[in-house]
């Protein structure tokens, strides 16, 4: 093996290992306090965490990121609608956000420590194959919430895609928009390229996180559908050869080079 990837590999397993340790021990360590003060007050448990796994990132992987465009998240209550490519960016944004909530699996609430912290936090947690009544309940249980100037995170293509991959948003933002009415923020990204899904693998180098103009709430929820996808998906492109460039070292998932393919044919067709 090459020296530049054992270095890779090395650092990957070290983070991999520091980074749950350091969430596990924190949530037990600190659980006396998280479950005593206000929730708001213990809010810094969680954004402090994740502020330290940024550092952790920096330190041993050699990863770090900027983001742009925070003048465009409103005050109050908006939806957060950012691409989903890494368990990375969820949690990577808690710093910069006043008291996000999010719409969990409910699996998820079921899990020892986390479940709790998530309940304290008054996470909505969700069958994904629920209908009817059980939507209705969630809806009304995001409106409570969100009535407290609280902030929706919701990742539009439901689950997480490899950077460069087709767009598959699901029509649930769309109805969440219009029954909210409330802005919605797109959120282009390609943290996928540095913490791959489904791999043990941590690259170093660095990339932008691109906070979009609001949407703001009005729109037909078809023609808002539409636009919410080729704002998202423009940004999306042009971060994706803005960071390639930046980061020639960097191995690309098929996905990508596809796309970094059509993107390039398509650029020199338009001049």
């Amino acid at each position: 093996m090459p020296r530049e990837s054992f270095m890779i590999a090395l650092r990957s397993v070290l983070f991999n290992t520091i980074f749950y340790a350091n969430l596990i021990i924190r949530m037990i360590v600190l659980s006396p306090y998280y479950f005593l003060v206000p929730r708001k007050i213990a809010y810094a448990i969680p954004k402090n965490w994740a502020r330290s796994n940024h550092w952790l990132m920096r330190v041993i992987v050699g990863t770090t990121f900027e983001i742009e465009g925070l003048e465009n998240l409103p005050d109050g209550s908006y939806i957060l609608a950012p691409k989903h490519q890494s368990f990375w960016d969820t949690y990577a944004l808690l710093p910069w956000l006043k008291d996000p909530v999010y719409i969990l699996k409910r699996e998820l609430m079921w899990i020892p420590l986390f479940g709790w912290y998530a309940k304290k936090q008054r996470m909505i947690p969700v069958d994904r194959g629920a209908r009817g009544k059980v939507m209705v309940e969630v809806l009304k249980r995001t409106k409570e919430e969100l009535s407290t100037g609280r902030q929706l995170i919701i990742y539009p293509e439901g689950t997480r895609r490899p950077p460069g991959a087709e767009p598959l948003y699901k029509y649930g933002i769309a109805r969440m928009y219009r029954d909210l009415n409330l802005p919605v923020v797109p959120v282009a990204m390609h943290p996928g390229l540095f913490w791959p899904r489904r791999s043990i693998h941590r690259y170093p180098g660095h990339f932008k996180v691109r906070i979009l103009p609001p949407i703001m709430p009005g729109m037909d929820p078809d023609a808002f559908f539409a636009h919410l996808i080729e704002v998202s998906e423009r940004a999306s492109d042009e971060l994706l050869l803005e960071t390639v460039a930046q980061n020639p070292y960097l191995p690309l998932p098929p996905t990508a080079v596809e796309r970094l393919v059509e993107l390039r044919k398509l650029n020199a067709a338009t001049g």
